[in-house]
This record gives C-alpha cells, sequence and structure tokens, in this order.
C-alpha cells in the first residue's frame, strides 16, 4: 500500500517591485518554504531581484492607481485585477497570504478576503504603510519591527507581532570577524535605484579626504554612471570598486568599515546584524517619510549617524573627518549594534513567524 503523503499548507506572499519591498518577501520566502509551498507574486519591475530556479513566481501587474482623474477607471482595474487575483489564488490552492505592503497588493488581498483565507500583513518601514493600514481591519497579525511604529490605529495593536527585521539567513552565518583592511574601506549604498546626491555631490569629498587618509572606495551607483565613476576614482588615484546591483552584495558589505547609505529599511537591517557603523541620509520623498523613521530607530539606540540630505553636502566632509580622528566614535556604534543584535538569530525570527502562522 502507497504510503500516505501529507501535502504542505500553500503560501502566497505579495510584493511589489522596488528593492524595499521584494527584498523582504524574499527572506520571508526562505523563512516559510521549508514548512510551506510557498509563491512570491510580484510586478514585472521584481524580477531583477528574483531567482526563477530558487523561487515560485507569478506576475500580478497592478498599475498605480494613485491618480484621482481616472478614478473611475482605476476602480474598474482594481475590480478586474481582483478578480483575476480571486481565480488564480484559488487555482493554487493558497490557503494564507502575506502581503509586504504597496498599492500592489489590494487586488490580491481583495480576492483573498473574497475566499476568506487567513492575511498577514508585513511592516518593514518604522511608518505604517497606507495599504497595510488599509487591511488591518481583514489581516489576523502584522509583523512588525517596533512597537513604536507611526500611524498605527491603537485599535489593532493586538495584532502585532514584533520580530527582528528581515534579514538573510546567510547574513547571520557568515564569518563576520574579518582582518583590519590597509585602507580604510568606505561603501555608498543608494538603494536599488542609486542616489544621485552621492554620485554627484560625494565624489569631490572623498577626493579631498583622500589626500589626508588613505581610503578605498566600494560605490553602488545606477548602471549608466558606473563608467564614468571608476574613471573619475581612477583619475584622483583613489581605490575604488564601482556596482550597480550585486546578488553577492554580502561579500561586498561585509569588506566595509563605515557605510554612507540611504535609509531603506533591508540595507539598515543587514548593516546592523553585520555591526558595519552607518551614516544613514534618508530619502526626503519616500512616503510618509518612512526613511527618516527607519534611521531614527537605529540613531536612537546610538547605532547610527543621522544626516538629513538638505545637510548632506554641507556637513559630510566634517563627518567623515570627525570619525576618522575619533575612532572610539566608530568604536561605540560597533559596540552597540552588537549590544542590539545580541539575541538577534534566524532561528528566533523564524520560530516567532511559523508559530504565529500555525495558530492562525
Amino acid at each position: 500500500k502507497g504510503k500516505f503523503i501529507k501535502m504542505k499548507k500553500k503560501i502566497l506572499i505579495s510584493t511589489g517591485g522596488s528593492g524595499g519591498h521584494v527584498i523582504p518577501a524574499i527572506i520571508l520566502y526562505e523563512h516559510l518554504s521549508k514548512k510551506f509551498d510557498v509563491i512570491i507574486s510580484t510586478d514585472i519591475r521584481g524580477l531583477k531581484f528574483l531567482d526563477k530556479n530558487n523561487h515560485q513566481i507569478e506576475i500580478v501587474n497592478t498599475p498605480k492607481l494613485n491618480n484621482f482623474l481616472f478614478l473611475p477607471f482605476n476602480l474598474l482595474l482594481i475590480i478586474s485585477m481582483t478578480m483575476k487575483s480571486f481565480f488564480l489564488l484559488r487555482r493554487k490552492k493558497i490557503e494564507k497570504i502575506f502581503s509586504i505592503g504597496g498599492y500592489m497588493s489590494i487586488p490580491l488581498i481583495l480576492a483573498a478576503k473574497l475566499l476568506k483565507l487567513n492575511i498577514f500583513l508585513v511592516e518593514p518601514n518604522q511608518v505604517l504603510g497606507r495599504a497595510n493600514k488599509f487591511f488591518l481591519n481583514s489581516c489576523k497579525k502584522i509583523f512588525c519591527y517596533s512597537e513604536k511604529i507611526k500611524n498605527f490605529p491603537k485599535l489593532y495593536r493586538d495584532k502585532m507581532i514584533i520580530i527582528n527585521p528581515l534579514v538573510r539567513e546567510k547574513i547571520y552565518t557568515s564569518n563576520i570577524s574579518k582582518q583590519t583592511n590597509e585602507k580604510f574601506t568606505l561603501l555608498i549604498v543608494g538603494g536599488s535605484q542609486g542616489a544621485n546626491i552621492f554620485d554627484k555631490n560625494l565624489k569631490n569629498t572623498i577626493v579631498n579626504i583622500s589626500k589626508r587618509k588613505s581610503i578605498k572606495i566600494i560605490h553602488q551607483t545606477s548602471e549608466k554612471n558606473i563608467v564614468n565613476l571608476s574613471k573619475f576614482y581612477n583619475d584622483n588615484n583613489i581605490e575604488n570598486k564601482i556596482f550597480s546591483f550585486d546578488k553577492n552584495f554580502l561579500n561586498t558589505i561585509q569588506q566595509a568599515d563605515l557605510c554612507i547609505t540611504r535609509a531603506g529599511a533591508s540595507t539598515l537591517a543587514e548593516l546592523s546584524v553585520l555591526n558595519i557603523p552607518f551614516i544613514a541620509v534618508p530619502l526626503p520623498t519616500s512616503k510618509d517619510n518612512h526613511q527618516l523613521e527607519n534611521a531614527l530607530f537605529y540613531k536612537n539606540k546610538d547605532c547610527c549617524w543621522l544626516i538629513e540630505q538638505n545637510h548632506f553636502e554641507i556637513d559630510i566632509e566634517h563627518f567623515l573627518d570627525e570619525i576618522f580622528e575619533l575612532k572610539m566614535s566608530l568604536l561605540k556604534k560597533k559596540e552597540n549594534l552588537k549590544k542590539l543584535n545580541y539575541q538577534n538569530s534566524w532561528i528566533n525570527v523564524n520560530q516567532k513567524i511559523i508559530k504565529t502562522i500555525n495558530e492562525n
């Protein structure tokens, strides 16, 4: 007689196309895929972050719905996308759905409600996103990184599950006790789109500093800017590595003594777990100014420095000179990051997520 094979429960993770949405979705996929049969839904933009050999992927191209002039058309579009999502969830026999937020999740969550599926939300930022706020009433639980999230209604506080920020498993298992660099290595991270302010307003400062201190630059920029930026550093005799999107970013990030970065939740979480001190420069146009709140979460624990963009060009050279001169401030940030992550582990995060799903 054939043995009875227990089928894994099916879960769908809904995410958008930016790195800020897709990276947490990939990490959640890693947490869930050993116990459940997991699918990620994203739009076309998100495919560059995903590996078809490692992830089950469904494309759901929800267009932006923020133009009020097209409100009647948008409503029809939402209804149409919701029905497509309804049949996708039913065809794939999905039992539970996760959303990382964003407008692209709206049709899938509406379809999940129609099918009476268990809905879980994930909020990677320190400000509650609008889509997540809209669906708080419908979700079983929402996974957050802090109890002090802005714009979170008191009525739904009991739905909060606090976990450590989602970072990839290999970040925890990597050997972070690196040798001292011959040259002070400065990592510059502009996020998945690069950061124009870092490309234009930072390079001359680096040239000035290189005359006083031996430094190496690892700089993330847009694809079109790689050749020009590399030539600029080479012409000024500054050792450099210039890149755009790097799937082996862990190896790159580990080389850094200090990082200048935007304040996306995933980037800050990885720097934090790797105990790499950073200067956060929040993107001022981020929705609900969530990048500033992400940076403040670490600054209030004395784990980083923060420069707002309108002060960046004026302050950055002074900041860097002071850090180089007062090495104790760099060591203090490193120690505070170690304290912050003392009990942080992949297993602890994983157990909390799995336990919450099984109880709901």
